[in-house]
């Protein structure tokens, strides 16, 4: 366990951190599940709007570091390019 107060305190913050960013990368997921869905059901203009609203979501965890820039770029790129592709 823990000995100094700084290594106490950044315990108390990693845990309150950690609950945060499992909240935001669950509420990318569902958005991302949003779009998966409508472009399985072959429906281009659900899938332009679910991805119009998951876009500024995982640039948003790219903020707050709890996804890569590149990663979310390469999502967003293959999503956008089988939206096209309905």
């Amino acid at each position: 366990m823990a000995n100094t107060k700084s290594v106490r305190k950044r315990v108390r913050q990693t845990e309150r951190r950690t609950i945060l960013n499992r909240a935001r990368r669950s509420r990318v997921r569902t958005y991302l599940r949003k779009v998966e869905e409508a472009i399985e059901a072959k429906d281009k203009t659900a899938a332009e709007a679910a991805f119009k609203e998951v876009m500024p979501e995982m640039h948003r965890g790219v903020g707050k570091g709890i996804m890569h820039r590149n990663t979310v770029d390469r999502k967003l790129s293959r999503l956008s390019s089988r939206i096209k592709a309905l």
